[in-house]
């Protein structure tokens, strides 16, 4: 089964005065829909604008998962743990919250900065806290989440080139930029494919290049 959800119904939010602009995929915040809190062991799904010298002042964050995919600009990302980090366009940045961090995410550019930001249940509760960068991830190389059934596959296409989509029983398809085809759905940057059990199928470049994020996920949230 699969499911397209248009970059024009996600949730608006954000503080515009701030320069933060934000779309959630799920139920966020002070947007909450009971028939949409996620999807397979994916929970958030944030596209976040931010203008030079804004962010996200410390907050705390346990028990979830967040990886975070730089589309434009310069991400600075500092937390309780020590961790410092500017993180940029083609890295993976992962945040395990563990039993408990706090964190300050800003704009460390001159220019605008665009990130996509999701959030998942992760494989056990508690524990430290763990920060990574992975600088320059190659298309093709999985990012398996430590400790989840996930595996996180960026995929750039050049166009009409094509791409096997993993066979599992989630898939999220996020449209970074560019515009796709899978199934016969056309999706745009901002668009995304929710697929259950998914086999056997292709994405398509759709005119120009694409920049794809898609979620490999084979288990759903366990809180036993």
């Amino acid at each position: 089964m699969l499911q397209v959800w248009r970059e024009a119904g996600r949730y608006r939010g954000g503080d515009r005065d701030a320069g933060i602009e934000t779309r959630h995929a799920f139920s966020f915040s002070g947007f909450y829909d009971p028939d949409n809190v996620g999807f397979g062991l994916l929970v958030a799904c944030n596209e976040e604008r931010l203008a030079p010298g804004s962010g996200f002042g410390e907050h705390p964050h346990r028990d979830v998962e967040i990886v975070t995919w730089v589309v434009e600009g310069e991400l600075e990302h500092v937390d309780s743990t020590g961790q410092r980090c500017v993180v940029r366009p083609g890295d993976v940045q992962r945040l395990r919250a563990g039993g408990g961090v706090r964190h300050v995410e800003r704009n460390a550019g001159d220019g605008p900065l665009r990130f996509v930001q999701m959030w998942l249940v992760p494989g056990s509760f508690g524990g430290d806290p763990e920060y990574e960068v992975v600088r320059g991830i190659a298309d093709g190389t999985p990012f398996a989440l430590p400790g989840t059934e996930a595996v996180l596959h960026v995929r750039r296409l050049a166009p009409g080139e094509r791409s096997a989509v993993p066979d599992a029983a989630w898939v999220y398809l996020h449209v970074v930029r560019g515009a796709a085809e899978i199934a016969g759905e056309r999706l745009t940057a901002g668009d995304a494919a929710r697929i259950a059990d998914a086999r056997d199928l292709e994405v398509a470049a759709a005119e120009g290049p694409a920049e794809l994020l898609v979620w490999e996920m084979h288990a759903e949230p366990s809180y036993g």
